[in-house]
């Protein structure tokens, strides 16, 4: 009678079990093989492509690059910059081969951000607001203002009402920086006279100052003014009334004032 090791050997060493065995190694070494296979190509290995240097070209531009050498983009961010033209490439990540040394492969999506040439800032609350609140809440966000008063028998000095062209505006509402906000201001001794200044060559801020201690309604016009940076820059080259020595007029009279960033050009021309 056979002990059981020299069954166990027997089984082992026989042509049904030395065949399955063959069929089980095969199979693993088959499935290892696909695999290999299969991230081979999924993974694109062996595959380098050269991420370009994008930073200050067009949307349109890094498109159609990208889009060339097979790889994909994402804008992330958009950043007020008013001195380059809307959709500029300010930054990549990653960065380009020629500085991170570093390739990608067919796919893979850089992240971009862009340039932006209007910033948006939120329209605070203002009305029933006294008129130097106002004022100092507006420029802390970027805005111009232009004042006019309204007769009231009461919050006199109070804003009424906010306008951006022209039409209310509500509390919230997202303005580009360096807009216009119209402030309508209570005013109960409207028929008061005023002196009326010369304004003619000053700046804006001084014209701005002397208009708002005179407490008259008043619009402000800037033909060459993009920015902030621009109205503070021009000087006025045309009010409205006009300047007459000793003249005086009710304290509700609207005054227009015209200005210009290229004052000194526009003095020379006037002058040819």
């Amino acid at each position: 009678m056979k002990s059981l090791f020299d069954q166990v050997k027997a089984f082992v060493l026989s042509k049904y079990f030395l065949k399955q065995l063959g069929l089980v190694v095969l199979f693993y070494l088959s499935i290892v093989f696909i695999m290999m296979l299969y991230l081979r190509f999924s993974t694109q290995h062996g595959e380098r492509i050269e991420v370009p240097n994008l930073i200050g070209k067009s949307s349109e531009q890094t498109r159609l690059i990208l889009e060339d050498i097979g790889l994909e983009y994402q804008i992330m961010d958009s950043v007020y910059n008013p001195q380059k033209p809307s959709g500029t490439i300010l930054s990549q990540s990653p960065g380009p081969t020629s500085k991170t040394l570093l390739f990608v492969k067919s796919g893979r999506t850089i992240s971009l951000q862009v340039s932006k040439r209007s910033e948006l800032r939120e329209m605070p609350d203002l009305i029933n607001r006294q008129l130097r609140f106002a004022e100092r809440s507006l420029k802390k966000r970027g805005f111009l203002i232009s004042i006019r008063y309204k007769p009231t028998n009461e919050a006199n000095g109070s804003v009424l009402d906010v306008l951006y062209k022209g039409r209310p505006i509500k509390v919230g509402l997202m303005v580009p920086v360096g807009s216009t906000i119209t402030l309508i201001v209570g005013e109960n001794d409207q028929g008061e006279p005023v002196m009326i200044p010369n304004l003619y060559g000053i700046s804006y801020s001084d014209a701005r100052f002397t208009l708002d201690t005179l407490g008259v309604p008043v619009t402000y016009i800037c033909t060459d003014c993009i920015t902030s940076e621009d109205s503070l820059a021009s000087r006025v080259i045309i009010q409205s009334p006009e300047f007459i020595e000793g003249q005086t007029v009710p304290k509700s009279t609207p005054f227009t004032i015209h200005l210009r960033k290229a004052f000194d050009e526009y003095i020379e021309n006037e002058n040819q």
